[in-house]
């Protein structure tokens, strides 16, 4: 078995994130100088997929264009002597064979995944959450790939989260199988507290068996009204044809203010040409917070201490 394509889902509003994403897909806010979908392709092409279909909807225009040839500006970086520019902006052009299909309805994850069916036919294939960037020293869906070979079977990408975070995600019901990974029985998405498997989540990375547009075909809509590929790998995994993978990687959810901020900041600190300037800010932000946090006790305190003198009651039942 070889997986040599994946699909992206970028098809959402991205409410999360309005009103930058009234006219900028979530997809192309930047992670540093690098929109998020550059990063989530980066993974593709380094565990080995070849071809690419990201699943766009309205608005969606400035993904086509991102991985697209730019003559005018590429002519403009070549009279300008720019050549590291111009390998830089090529290079987006050339990093896999990326193609687009449209989601006429947002109908939920599984219907944009349906909707990828004629570009996989009857091959497995990777899907990749473009609001998850995964961190790590083997790409997580090289590692999904690996365990999907091995047991022949489906896999998604799994870990664990606190029980507060699970009613956001899914709950796994697992039995191990080898040192991280295990055997998916049952699933269920944003699980009430009465129906948690596990604290074990599916977490933006799947690898699956052409089976699944059977299921999701037949699969009703689900939480929120929309049609889940949570319900779907249900069915896999009953079947007992799904492994999950406790991935050895850092997640970053870039589908939130707090956690883009979060990756922002962290992949900065990981960037040789601005680590060293924003260390020295950051430094110095948290330095003047602690002094005016001291300031601010210290005035406090000096307060506190005139109107005692001044015959106040403390609150000690006496007045002094």
């Amino acid at each position: 078995m070889k997986v040599k394509k994946a699909v992206i889902p970028a098809a959402g509003f991205g409410t999360r994130m309005l009103p930058a994403t009234k006219s900028i897909p979530k997809e192309m806010l930047p992670i540093v100088d690098k929109p998020a979908i550059h990063y989530i392709v980066e993974e593709a092409v380094a565990s080995g997929i070849e071809d690419i279909l990201i699943v766009t909807g309205r608005g969606k225009h400035a993904l086509d264009d991102y991985f697209d040839y730019t003559p005018d500006l590429e002519q403009s970086l070549l009279r300008g002597n720019k050549s590291a520019e111009l390998d830089m902006v090529r290079h987006t052009a050339e990093m896999a064979n990326i193609c687009y299909v449209r989601q006429k309805e947002i109908k939920g994850l599984g219907h944009a995944v349906w909707c990828a069916k004629s570009f996989v036919g009857d091959e497995p294939f990777a899907v990749l959450l473009g609001d998850d960037i995964m961190l790590g020293e083997r790409p997580v869906t090289k590692q999904l790939i690996d365990a999907a070979v091995k047991y022949q079977s489906s896999a998604v990408g799994a870990q664990e989260v606190s029980l507060e975070a699970i009613a956001g995600y899914s709950s796994l019901k697992i039995e191990p199988l080898e040192d991280g990974v295990f055997r998916a029985v049952d699933v269920v998405e944003k699980p009430t507290p009465d129906l948690i498997f596990s604290q074990f989540a599916i977490l933006g990375r799947y690898v699956l068996l052409p089976e699944i547009f059977d299921i999701l075909a037949n699969t009703p809509p689900g939480f929120g009204g929309e049609i889940q590929l949570t319900d779907g790998l249900g069915a896999l995994c009953r079947s007992g044809s799904m492994v999950a993978v406790d991935f050895e990687a850092r997640r970053y959810d870039t589908g939130n203010l707090n956690g883009y901020l979060e990756t922002v900041i962290d992949f900065a600190l990981r960037d040789p040409a601005v680590e060293p300037w924003l260390r020295s800010f950051l430094t110095d932000k948290v330095r003047g917070f602690i002094m005016s946090d001291y300031v601010t006790s210290r005035q406090t305190d000096l307060h506190n201490h005139h109107s005692h003198s001044h015959g106040e009651d403390c609150g000690c039942g006496h007045h002094h």
